[in-house]
Order: C-alpha cells, then sequence, then structure tokens
C-alpha cells in the first residue's frame, strides 16, 4: 500500500483550537484543541473517507490519484516551551 501527503489547511479559530480542512479531499472537516490534535483527527477523517469511497466503488477524487509519495523531507509541528 502507498503512502501519500495529503494537503491540508489549517486555521486557527477565534475561540481557540484549529480547524483543517482538504481541497484535494472534498468532506474532510477536523477540528482539534492543539494543532497535533486537529492533524490526528484528520488522519483519520481521511481514511475514513477513503475507506467509503473504495466500499462503495467510487472513484478517488483527482487530486488524490496523483499525490506525492511520503518520502523525503516533511515539516512537522512542534509547540515551544
Amino acid at each position: 500500500m502507498k503512502e501519500v501527503l495529503l494537503n491540508i489547511q489549517i486555521e486557527s479559530l477565534s475561540e481557540g483550537g484549529f480547524l483543517a480542512t482538504s481541497d484535494d479531499l472534498p468532506g474532510l472537516v477536523a477540528q482539534g484543541r492543539t494543532l497535533a490534535e486537529t492533524m490526528e483527527i484528520a488522519q483519520d477523517v481521511a481514511l475514513g473517507l477513503l475507506e467509503s469511497y473504495i466500499e462503495h466503488g467510487d472513484d478517488l477524487p483527482p487530486a488524490l490519484r496523483d499525490l506525492p509519495s511520503a518520502e523525503g523531507q516533511v515539516r512537522i509541528p512542534l509547540t515551544l516551551p
């Protein structure tokens, strides 16, 4: 199974926490208290959406067919003390 890097957009919410969405995977909406939690929830939501596409025999969204492999250099969030 190929691992890919999904593009998501993260925004800080005025009431606190973060919201993640993705133009590459319509329907992906995830909200968490921290950036790390939001990214983890977004990953779970993305996997659930992909499983649904496969289970129903639907074609994956076009952007997902050509996503880059999850190899190489990536950036991860860190909270500084």
